[in-house]
């Protein structure tokens, strides 16, 4: 018979998450969380008896200063994907990501009522956080090119005015969504470029709220079927590991 006492002698607390990973993510999630309320009062400025351009530009400029932390914090954690600690690398988030065998047997054990144990992701895990680094990185790049289309921000915003002014204007002179100065034809061969940028930046934002969903249900069932404290190892950087871990 088990006791509880030594039931509890066999979970290890082993340090995964540095400290940089853990930061990432709350900041990553507090940044998401701002840019999607930002994002659908612009989206919704109408129905929520929003007009004016002072208004559009207000919502638009806070909108991108929350993208430049989020852009910020996803470059560090890039970085710190080929630098930093095992568990924070590419190389092991990576490895096995796209394995149909992985997942196949790790479904397989789950079902069978076993809990496997990993101090990283676990094989479903893995192309989930693949999957959205990928999306991120697309988010970031179309939202920071928006930012100079729409109110000539950083870095892109220079460059897009220098390519609008007409010949006669100072292209620090030109004013967010206003004609005056503004070169017609080169405003037309730049329209193509801001079009599918905004589309990719908006169905971006709703595929980035279903695989967020996805991520956010599959760790509850995790944390509460299969391997307790993978949510809390979030906040304390340590897992509680019963037994051996599979990727140990």
């Amino acid at each position: 018979m088990t006791t509880t006492a030594s039931h509890e002698q066999q979970i290890r607390y082993i340090r995964t998450w540095d400290l940089s990973v853990r930061l990432f993510h709350w900041i990553n999630a507090l940044c998401i969380m701002g840019l999607s309320l930002l994002g659908l009062v612009m989206m919704f400025k109408p129905e929520l008896g929003i007009s004016g351009l002072d208004a559009k530009i207000g919502l638009k400029q806070a909108h991108s200063l929350v993208g430049y932390v989020f852009v910020a914090n996803l470059l560090l954690r890039i970085l710190w994907g080929f630098v930093g600690t095992r568990f924070a690398r590419f190389g092991d988030i990576f490895r096995g990501a796209y394995s149909p065998r992985g997942i196949s047997e790790y479904l397989s054990e789950t079902r069978s009522g076993h809990s496997p144990q990993y101090l990283g992701h676990n094989p479903l895990g893995k192309p989930m956080v693949v999957c959205l680094f990928v999306l991120l990185v697309i988010m970031g790049a179309t939202g920071l090119f928006r930012a100079g289309t729409d109110i000539y921000f950083p870095p892109f915003g220079k460059s897009i005015q220098r390519f609008l002014a007409a010949p006669d204007t100072n292209p620090a002179d030109l004013k967010p969504y206003l004609e005056p100065g503004v070169d017609k034809q080169q405003q037309q061969a730049l329209a193509p470029y801001k079009k599918w940028t905004g589309k990719a930046h908006v169905w971006g934002f709703y595929l980035l709220m279903v695989l967020v969903l996805l991520h956010i249900s599959g760790a509850i069932i995790t944390e509460c079927r299969h391997q307790p404290g993978i949510i809390s190892a979030m906040f304390s950087g340590k897992k509680p590991i019963a037994g051996k871990a599979a990727d140990e």
